[in-house]
């Protein structure tokens, strides 16, 4: 059911913005339990090699989990555009929950052989596709019913859903800490936060039937309606998107899904000690979104996305530096929510900026396979590159890695508008 957007109380957008936010929380749960759980299965599906070669596997299927992003960004895009947001969202939700329920029954590389990490790739595959689908359904959505002149502050609940999954993903994994034994772990507790994350999809499937339509009639029965032709138009926008992405996505998985392989496997720190200083440090990270998105309500996007851009580049190898040799928790802790705060500036307007940046009739197409694209080849590949300089000696590699894409990210910042002020949403109610 479609809505007239002038027409909407505030009460009735708040309720639209949690129904839609809850759908997200569950997605990126079950999507980020797999890099949580990773220690755990890892030797389950990759028996041979040495830890860091195990964790290097895991990583290299998380990352092909992102390459189905762009498809997924165009499918959904092309679905939410056409079709609606809500169809796309539920779709989206669904196939999350196959992809968890196949990892939670998944037979091991003792049981199957080659076929068990096979298996694991598929499903991986399969959620891939799905979150490709959900960030620009998801982030269109919630950009589109957020209160106008406040479009910052609740647009950033987009973020801080998707933290909260993660957030939730570590809560499940210490809480099995504390109450499992680390060869129950290994054996068969990394199951469990797979099956809880099935069932909450299914909660999220309900709760998504219930949200109205925020497209009209008219817009997706144009003749460009998700269509990449209707998004050439825009190519300026699109390479914007990716420009600023590419930095974004990978210095926040640095930051949050690969850091605390990076405090046990580099600092050395105790797995438990490491899974609650990220667990707090994400519940930090969650509650400084809607801050950071008020903010630019009152500075715009694009200062936002300079402070972004120049803080990140400065400070990203001295804080990877101080955390290398780092044995103080408390200290380990300070730093991250440093090194949070600087991502805090990108990723509480990140799905609000790309979604101002295209008109209705392409916004979802334009947000998902634009954000795909720079997030399936750097955001998904940061674990796997990390790992991979670590083993090859050259860790420090990694850091200047990070530095030299928020610098492009930066680069970016500064030839874009400010889409608070210039955007295709400022004229929309």
């Amino acid at each position: 059911m479609s809505i007239d957007l002038k027409e909407v109380s505030n009460r009735q957008r708040i309720f639209a913005i949690l129904g839609a936010s809850s759908g997200n929380l569950v997605e990126w749960f079950d999507f980020y339990v797999y890099s949580f759980c990773a220690i755990y299965f890892a030797p389950a599906f990759f028996p041979g090699g040495n830890p860091t070669t195990q964790l290097l596997n895991t990583a290299g299927v998380f990352a092909a989990g992102f390459l189905m992003r762009p498809i997924g960004g165009w499918l959904f895009g092309r679905i939410a555009d056409k079709t609606g947001r809500r169809v796309a969202m539920m779709i989206s939700v669904l196939m999350m929950c196959t992809g968890s329920l196949m990892v939670a029954c998944m037979p091991t590389y003792a049981t199957i052989g080659v076929f068990a990490p096979a298996l694991l790739l598929l499903a991986r595959l399969l959620q891939g596709l799905s979150v490709g689908g959900e960030y620009g359904t998801s982030a269109t959505y919630m950009s589109e019913i957020a209160l106008r002149g406040h479009r910052g502050f609740f647009a950033s609940f987009q973020y801080v859903t998707l933290i909260g999954g993660q957030l939730l993903a570590v809560l499940v994994v210490v809480v099995l800490q504390q109450t499992l034994s680390s060869e129950q772990l290994h054996e068969w507790g990394w199951r469990i936060p797979f099956v809880l994350g099935a069932i909450t999809a299914v909660i999220a499937l309900y709760l998504r039937k219930s949200l109205s339509e925020t497209t009209s009639d008219a817009s997706r029965s144009k003749e460009d309606a998700g269509t990449i032709a209707g998004l050439l138009k825009h190519k300026a926008a699109f390479m914007t998107v990716v420009g600023f992405t590419a930095g974004g996505s990978l210095i926040f998985y640095t930051f949050t899904t690969y850091m605390q392989k990076y405090l046990v496997n580099t600092a050395h720190m105790d797995p438990k000690i490491a899974s609650a200083v990220m667990t707090f440090a994400l519940l930090v990270y969650m509650i400084m979104q809607p801050l950071f998105g008020a903010l630019s309500d009152k500075i715009g996007r694009k200062a936002n996305m300079l402070w972004f851009g120049t803080l990140a580049t400065l400070c990203t190898v001295p804080v990877m530096h101080s955390l290398k040799d780092i044995t103080n928790p408390y200290a380990a802790f300070g730093l991250i929510i440093f090194a949070l705060a600087i991502v805090s500036f990108y990723t509480s307007i990140g799905g609000l900026i790309k979604a101002e940046m295209f008109p209705t009739e392409v916004r979802a197409l334009g947000v998902g396979l634009s954000y795909a694209v720079g997030n399936a080849v750097f955001g998904g590949s940061a674990e796997y590159v990390a790992l991979k300089l670590k083993d090859s000696g050259v860790e420090s590699t990694f850091y200047w890695y990070v530095t030299v894409m928020c610098f492009i990210a930066l680069i970016v910042s500064l030839q874009m508008k400010d889409t608070s002020k210039e955007g295709h949403l400022v004229h929309e109610p």
